[in-house]
């Protein structure tokens, strides 16, 4: 290679210079003017020429008229003397190039600067914020609970970080969320899947992180666990542990992400998640209300609480001894979470107490003193709420496998699922599952879900329960969230021709759907990220409640059942609900609420349902009316 000359090199070394951007270009700038100013007052000086002909300029005083026309190109129309004026004019034109070319670098380097702000890249300097991972249709729901919950909170914050433009991505969340209340929203463009973008949202002390999983692409859950791999095994990761709640999608991918998260994350199964919720809220007209009052903030919650005053008593004495609060469970010293325990545990140093409240604040002992409940009210009712039951499926995914397994779980033998669906290789799956499932017998039925006639060849109000599912394989979302409410009104005009009120839970891919799908009806509830979104905003404030959800969506173990009140009580008569804690107490049972039958199609009383309600209040029950608590079948 031959070498370089000297212009090659001072070539070189100029253009590397220019790589360092905006300030470089001023600093040449700088310099070029600083030698034209210093050379046109070195020529002045030095010949004497003034602007008049009696009139010699020192060196400063030449100079700083030099940089005077640099500056300012109208000041050499007051000059004198051709030479003089010959000079200054040079002076001036190497001015104007000069500031032409500084005007366009600092406005060059405004607008990249701009640009870099747009695209979200500086620092977040928050700290005990809640930061979301990832972008997708769950994150408008999570934001608004966690707006409603950080409304008791000083300067809350909610960070986002996402592969989008981050004004677009500001734009969006406005647009959906116009109200955040007194959380600020800060939104960072950058990949969660790199630990150096995930740096920027200051990961190290935020005080808890959401890891959404991305939608449309084919496996999801590899970028959710790179994600935090990416927080987990960083050289910049915190001192402490992290709280980190995350999606899986395939229960087959959990191994790897417990491995990868530790003890610091805690993932939740949504394709599971969602399988279980069709199944309870399908079977119990009512429950749907129930877990979605237990899930958002606004309302009662469940919380954990620490009670020394009733160290050494028993669970049962705890039910009695809260007015405002409900008592379902205790969660040990240990860390294991009983629902429902036997009615003499002994509550033991460390132990907590698990209770549905307005807020964590107003678990308080009410100190009251009870009187002996009246035994003329109260009665034994035996009975399951299992049998053998008639459930009709309309549509086909992933998702229904998983449904009908935990379908076979509460119900008795001989009970029967009706398919009606058009999907390739459905066939093959309803084999599989005639195969392994223990009480149900399926029936397929090839056809259009939203064929009129087929529907009612069906005869749809014979069925005791309907469940109306998304197709998913090689249809748009939208289109088929219109195949979903087609089918749903078609169900919905069949139910009032035929005169029945039967309960119906559909599936929305989309969330913004939903409100197309609402019909003031407490038993047509339409299953959606909504739910998902409200355990993962839940997890985030306290990652324990995934051992009580654990229990809770389980078909082992206490689960909640909306039951009739005569099991419990005797109807028309007044009594309050310390009577209907007692009832359920001696049947090894954890009443939590009532149902209101007559209001169970009123949107503004819940559809009659009560959680948490004020034990003294007076109340008359009458026949059909439930009561809702937490047991075993």
């Amino acid at each position: 290679m031959p070498k370089a000359t000297l212009r090659e090199k001072l070539r070189y070394r100029f253009e590397n210079s220019l790589s360092h951007g905006p300030i470089a270009i001023i600093g040449w700038l700088a310099l070029v003017s600083f030698v034209i100013v210093v050379i046109a007052a070195a020529m002045l000086h030095l010949t004497g020429i003034g602007p008049a002909p009696d009139e010699k300029l020192g060196f400063a005083e030449a100079a700083w008229q030099s940089l005077m026309r640099a500056l300012d190109s109208g000041a050499v129309g007051g000059d004198s003397g051709w030479i003089f004026r010959g000079i200054m004019l040079v002076v001036t034109i190497g001015g104007i190039f000069i500031l032409s070319t500084l005007i366009g670098s600092i406005s060059s380097g405004i607008d990249q600067s701009i640009e870099d702000l747009r695209k979200g890249k500086s620092m977040v300097l928050e700290s005990n914020h809640t930061l979301i991972l990832g972008y997708s249709s769950k994150i408008y729901s999570i934001i608004s609970d966690l707006c409603i919950a950080n409304e008791n909170q000083k300067n809350p914050r909610i960070v986002v970080l996402a592969n989008l433009d981050k004004v677009e991505m500001e734009d969006d969340i406005r647009s959906k969320i116009p109200d955040t209340k007194n959380t600020k929203i800060i939104v960072r463009s950058g990949s969660p899947l790199e630990a150096s973008d995930i740096q920027v949202v200051n990961p190290t002390e935020a005080r808890s992180i959401i890891i959404l999983s991305p939608e449309d692409i084919d496996n999801p859950d590899v970028h959710v666990i790179k994600a935090v791999l990416s927080l987990t095994n960083s050289k910049r990761r915190k001192q402490g542990k992290y709280h980190i709640v995350a999606e899986i999608n395939d229960p087959h991918n959990l191994e790897a992400a417990k491995l990868v998260g530790g003890d610091e994350a805690v993932y939740v199964l949504t394709a599971d998640l969602i399988s279980r919720l069709t199944a309870q809220t399908c079977r119990q007209s009512g429950l749907s209300i129930v877990y979605t009052e237990l899930l958002q903030f606004e309302g009662d919650e469940i919380y954990f609480s620490e009670e020394k005053q009733l160290k050494g008593k028993t669970y049962k004495d705890s039910l009695f001894a809260y007015e405002e609060s409900s008592i379902i469970g205790v969660f040990t010293a240990q860390g294991q979470a009983l629902l429902n325990p036997k009615m003499d545990y002994v509550l033991q140093e460390g132990d907590k107490l698990i209770a549905i409240s307005k807020d964590d604040d107003t678990i308080k002992l009410s100190g009251l003193t009870l009187a002996e409940p009246n035994e003329a009210l109260l009665t034994k009712g035996a009975g399951s709420s299992a049998g053998v039951e008639s459930t009709l499926i309309l549509g086909w995914n992933p998702k229904a496998i998983r449904i009908i397994e935990e379908l076979d779980n509460y119900v008795l033998p001989a009970s029967k699922v009706r398919i009606l669906a058009e999907v390739e290789g459905i066939e093959e799956d309803v084999v599989f599952l005639n195969d392994k499932l223990k009480n149900i017998k399926i029936e397929l039925t090839q056809g259009d879900i939203n064929d009129r006639s087929t529907l009612e060849s069906l005869e749809v109000e014979t069925f005791d329960h309907i469940i109306l599912l998304s197709y998913v394989h090689n249809i748009e979302t939208q289109e088929s969230d219109a195949k979903t409410l087609i089918c749903l009104l078609h169900l919905r005009d069949l139910a009032e021709k035929a005169g029945k009120d039967f309960s119906i839970v559909s599936e929305m891919l989309d969330i913004r759907n939903r409100e197309l799908a609402e019909v003031s009806k407490a038993d047509d509830f339409i299953l959606s990220d909504k739910l998902l979104s409200l355990v993962l905003t839940q997890l985030s404030e306290n990652k324990e409640l995934k051992k009580v959800y654990d229990i809770l969506f389980e078909a082992e173990g206490s689960e909640i059942y909306l039951k009739d009140v005569g099991q419990f009580v005797k109807t028309d008569s007044e009594l309050d609900f310390y009577t209907i804690l007692e009832s359920a107490a001696r049947q090894g049972q954890t009443a939590i609420g009532y149902r209101i039958m007559r209001d169970s199609q009123d949107e503004t009383k819940m559809y009659g349902v009560n959680i948490n309600p004020k034990k003294s209040e007076k109340i008359r029950f009458a026949e059909g009316d439930k009561i809702i608590v937490l047991g075993e079948v």
